[in-house]
C-alpha cells in the first residue's frame, strides 16, 4: 500500500467540540498551526453578559448562544470566502446549535472530543483562571447531544496524546475520504 501526501481539495473549516475541560483550545490551536489554518477561539466571542453569567457560575440558555453562534457562522463564512481554512473552538453542545454553524458553512466538519464527566471536572477545576468554573461541567454534560452520526464528525478520545490527536484530526482533514473514524 502506498502511502501519498494529501492536501485539502478546497479550504476547509473544523469546528472542535465538546464540554468545558475536553481540550478544545489546547487540540484546535494545534491543529491550526499543523494545516496553516486560521484559528477562532470561540471564547472570545461571547457577549459580555454571557461571560458574567458564566463566571458567576450561571449556565447559558439557548437564547445566550444564539448571537454568540451568529458571530461564529459569520466568521467561518468570512475565513471560507478569503479561501482559508478555519479551526473554530467551540462548545456546540446541541445539533441546532451545530446546525446553525452548519448553515453558515455548508461543508463544516466537527471534531467531537470525547471525555467523562469526572475527567473534565478534574481539569477544568485545575485551571481556577478560566472564565469558565469547574460547576457548570454538570450542566455541559446535561446539555450536551452527542453528535455520533451526524455528517461530518469525527469522534477522537479527549484523554489521548495531543500529538495523536493532531495526527488523526489533520489526517481527516487533508484526506480525500472524510467519513468518521
Amino acid at each position: 500500500m502506498t502511502t501519498e501526501s494529501a492536501t485539502p481539495l478546497e479550504p476547509m473549516a473544523v469546528v472542535v467540540m465538546g464540554v468545558a475541560g475536553c481540550g478544545k483550545s489546547t487540540v484546535g490551536e494545534a491543529c491550526a498551526r499543523r494545516l496553516g489554518w486560521h484559528l477562532i477561539e470561540g471564547d472570545e466571542h461571547h457577549s459580555s453578559s454571557a461571560v458574567e453569567k458564566m463566571r458567576h457560575g450561571i449556565p447559558l440558555t439557548d437564547e445566550d448562544r444564539a448571537g454568540w453562534l451568529a458571530r461564529l457562522g459569520s466568521l467561518l463564512r468570512q475565513e471560507a470566502a478569503l479561501h482559508e481554512g478555519a479551526v473554530l473552538t467551540c462548545s456546540a453542545l446541541k445539533r441546532q446549535y451545530r446546525d446553525a454553524l452548519r448553515a453558515a458553512v455548508p461543508e463544516l466538519r466537527f471534531v467531537f472530543l470525547d471525555i467523562d464527566q469526572q475527567t473534565a471536572q478534574a481539569r477544568v477545576a485545575a485551571r481556577p483562571e478560566h472564565l469558565f468554573p469547574a460547576s457548570l461541567v454538570t450542566s455541559q454534560f446535561a446539555t450536551l447531544e452527542s453528535p455520533i452520526g451526524e455528517p461530518n464528525v469525527l469522534r477522537v478520545s479527549a484523554t489521548d496524546p495531543l500529538d495523536e490527536v493532531v495526527a488523526t484530526v489533520v489526517a481527516w482533514m487533508t484526506s480525500s475520504d472524510r467519513s468518521p473514524k
